[in-house]
């Protein structure tokens, strides 16, 4: 599978993993920045903004899509970053193919299962009648019975592409993500540990890492730091300079 990306900067190569109804585009700020100190590939994962759609979608399949485009570029040894979804791809990388990953950095997740935290956002999305909408307003108003909160609506239309007849559709393939929501739930597991350097990021206003994840972190990832950001969960958005910072010290440090 031919992923899309964009890069910026030279270096030692290092790739970015966006989100669940992320996309590259979601992390260019932050990208730019670390393009002073490294080579960023921002990259669209599949069923994603740009890159291509397939029926199936799980962490085993993510991963070894890293792991082709690594090959691709001919890579032989990256940083991979990843957010959310991104970051248990990044730690099946890592766990998977320990030799392609030097130093790696999870932001705003831990390996263990999660419960149904989008539930009602797929139900939304779902239930739009694209067809019907001849505008970003209509589809903002439309979302916004079932999704209050106008940060989310904006992120999540970040998906929105024009057809040739000017409508719309959806750049993400909505039907499989819908459908295989719950491979996205599954945890992340091995039986060999990861023993490079590892940095997770854990934002103060969410969730996603509580204490009860710290013993599966030190586990998998024996040489773990925790660092705490005052965001919520999309800290690359809330706080992309902090981000950049803790980023670039943790990575060139000796």
């Amino acid at each position: 599978m031919q992923l899309n990306y964009q890069s910026y900067g030279d270096g030692f190569p290092l790739i970015i993993l966006h989100g669940l109804f992320g996309m590259l585009d979601n992390w260019h700020t932050v990208g730019k920045m670390l393009g002073e100190h490294f080579q960023v590939f921002l990259v669209d994962q599949r069923n994603h903004g740009r890159s291509p759609h397939s029926a199936e979608l799980n962490y085993g399949l993510l991963a070894d899509d890293i792991r082709d485009f690594i090959v691709q570029h001919l890579i032989s040894s990256c940083f991979l970053l990843g957010h959310s979804m991104g970051g248990k791809v990044a730690m099946t990388v890592a766990l998977k193919y320990p030799e392609l990953v030097a130093r790696l950095i999870v932001v705003d997740i831990a390996p263990r299962s999660y419960p149904s935290f989008h539930d009602s956002i797929l139900g939304a999305l779902t239930s739009l009648d694209l067809s019907s909408l001849a505008s970003r307003q209509a589809i903002d108003d439309a979302l916004s019975v079932r999704i209050q909160e106008a940060p989310v609506r904006q992120f999540l239309m970040k998906n929105l592409a024009r057809n040739e007849d000017g409508s719309f559709r959806w750049k993400m393939n909505l039907s499989v993500i819908s459908s295989k929501y719950q491979e996205i739930l599954k945890e992340v597991d091995s039986n060999t540990p990861f023993s490079n350097p590892t940095l997770f990021v854990r934002s103060k206003k969410s969730s996603y890492i509580g204490e009860m994840d710290l013993s599966d972190i030190k586990r998998l990832f024996p040489h773990s730091t925790i660092v705490d950001f005052e965001t919520g969960h999309w800290v690359h958005a809330e706080a992309p300079g902090q981000l950049t910072n803790t980023v670039t010290e943790f990575l060139l440090q000796e």
